[in-house]
């Protein structure tokens, strides 16, 4: 008895063409200095930044705070020494993420988890309204 097997001929093209657009959207997002990818959601009290990065540690990731941006870098470490390996310059990368309001550093907090690093950006207090006397 013959059986027949439903094959889905598009199904390949499919993943195929998604493979591919994903690709082109990590090169598109390079050559445009916006790469890893990142998402970033923003409230009254807080931003909090998610960022792509597979393959990564947090060993491989340093983060640093400036009153009104985050800046995320990385780059390639040697398997066999654990240092930084400066001939695979393809692969280091940096992203500067300009904020919509300065933050706390001292509250800020990361976490790296299966390759997504969250970073928790607590809005710093406002300073009070000061009124100043005018000499004259």
């Amino acid at each position: 008895m013959n059986t027949l097997i439903d094959i889905d001929p598009f199904s390949f093209l499919d993943d195929m063409f998604s493979t591919g657009n994903r690709a082109l959207r990590t090169m598109r997002a390079r050559a445009a200095g916006r790469f890893p990818p990142a998402n970033i959601l923003t409230d009254d009290t807080a931003v909090i930044i998610d960022l792509e990065l597979p393959g990564k540690t947090a060993s491989d990731v340093e983060l640093t705070l400036e009153p009104q941006a985050a800046v995320i870098a990385g780059k390639p470490k040697n398997e066999e020494t654990g240092k930084t390996d400066g001939s695979s310059a393809q692969n280091v990368w940096s992203r500067r993420i300009e904020l919509p309001f300065r933050v706390d550093a001292e509250k800020a907090n990361a976490k790296f988890t299966n390759g997504i690093l969250r970073i928790e950006l607590p809005k710093a207090d406002a300073p009070a309204v000061r009124r100043i006397a005018i000499a004259g």
